[in-house]
């Protein structure tokens, strides 16, 4: 039997406080009464609080095709007591985000196809950074996980959503894509499923998967196989980002087009082996297209369209030998002028693409274990601060030489 000393025996006659909720814990023999005071609503614990030094701001446009950076929302103050997260949620420090050719377009033109911009409006989905924050709720990650952002927020109820196509969602809310606003901010709140955890993976490669997930998409419902004969149309970055995916598929013989040099360069020093073609004005889109065919030999099954550019298309189905495949990545304008015969008399299939899904996962492995290296295709990391200078580097890649540019904040 064990003994109970005098001041163990004191302290067992006490009613136990808990630390944090000041709560009594009542004998049985003891009469409850309701407190007099509001229980406290502790969303982190005081060694895991946010360390949010700086006010949020964020990167504006608006339809009168303005760009500026300003404060934005959640507030210091909330993004610190974790008072504006919601079930489900997550407080991100942004720390990478890439600007993408759409940015581009709803600042300088106010909309693509259907999507317009109508109000204030913060831009950005090509996003990476840190956990700070974690609604309770949240199980499976924690203050401090590094994390990749999937801009994404469906309905879950919908028919693509419930077969798994869920970049189809009826009800889709996509981050950057008006009304919805971006991730080019300091701090985030987004849903928790959508933080993909990138391990010791860098920023600037967390953020650069979300362009790599458009190009695993494309690859993915194109059927690219080993030794499958390719034609990439156009070298931006989707360009270039699907160059680097089509030869660790092993793709044979790859062509890659633009109607610059410089990127081509940049294409051949990526993929050595890729063959490519600078487009000429003047050309005809047929003339264009046997080009390409006889640089891979007349053989070309499979036209991967990244430009989303009306002659390129053009020039990709007349590349394509009886019974091939164009596939557009690329977006472009909303009425197109198409060579129908050509695609009727040779049976081309002409697919299309939006957005991608399920394909982070794979993006994260391909990248960790070094099967896909993106590093040389960043040109230019601006401050948050030089958003606007970002975005014009960005939008003058012809004069600049950019391919992605990156805002970062340390």
């Amino acid at each position: 039997m064990s003994r109970v000393t005098p001041t163990v025996r004191s302290l067992l006659r006490q009613p136990y406080t808990s630390q944090w909720r000041k709560t009594p814990v009542l004998r049985s023999s003891q009469a409850w009464t309701k407190p007099a005071y509001q229980p406290i609503r502790c969303l982190a614990t005081p060694a895991a609080m946010p360390k949010a030094s700086k006010e949020n701001i964020g990167v504006y446009c608006n339809p009168a095709h303005d760009l500026w950076v300003k404060e934005s929302g959640p507030s210091m103050n909330e993004v610190k007591t974790g008072e504006a997260l919601k079930e489900g949620e997550v407080t991100i420090a942004i720390k990478s985000t890439g600007i993408c050719g759409s940015d581009i377009h709803f600042w300088r033109h106010g909309r693509i196809g259907p999507m317009v911009v109508e109000h204030d409006h913060i831009l950005g989905h090509e996003s990476a950074g840190e956990i700070i924050a974690v609604h309770p709720s949240v199980k499976n990650l924690s203050v401090g996980d590094r994390v990749a952002v999937e801009p994404s927020s469906i309905c879950n109820k919908c028919e693509p959503c419930l077969t798994g196509r869920y970049n189809g969602c009826l009800e889709m809310r996509f981050m950057s894509t008006p009304p919805v606003d971006g991730l080019l901010r300091r701090y985030v709140n987004h849903s928790a499923i959508w933080c993909h955890k990138i391990g010791n993976m860098s920023y600037e490669d967390g953020a650069m998967l979300e362009p790599l997930s458009v190009s695993l998409a494309g690859m993915h419902r194109a059927q690219i196989a080993l030794g499958d004969p390719v034609l990439i149309c156009g070298a931006g970055p989707i360009g270039l980002m699907t160059l680097l995916c089509c030869a660790a598929a092993g793709a044979e013989p790859i062509v890659i087009t633009d109607i610059d040099q410089a990127r081509l360069n940049v294409a051949k020093e990526i993929c050595p082996r890729v063959k490519t073609y600078k487009v000429e004005p003047g050309v005809s889109m047929e003339d264009a297209g046997a080009a390409m065919s006889k640089l891979a030999g007349g053989s070309l099954t499979t036209a991967l369209e990244c430009s989303g550019v009306e002659s390129s298309i053009a020039a990709a189905i007349y590349s394509v030998k009886f019974g091939g495949k164009v596939f557009v990545i690329g977006v472009g304008k909303p009425d197109m002028q198409i060579p129908f015969m050509r695609l009727s008399t040779q049976e081309i299939d002409l697919q299309f693409q939006y957005r991608y899904a399920n394909t982070w996962p794979r993006a994260i492995r391909l990248v960790q274990s070094g099967v896909i290296d993106m590093k040389r295709l960043v040109t230019h990391r601006f401050d948050l601060e030089d958003a606007v200078s970002a975005f014009e580097t960005s939008a003058g890649s012809a004069k600049t030489g950019a391919i992605k540019v990156l805002i970062q904040n340390p």
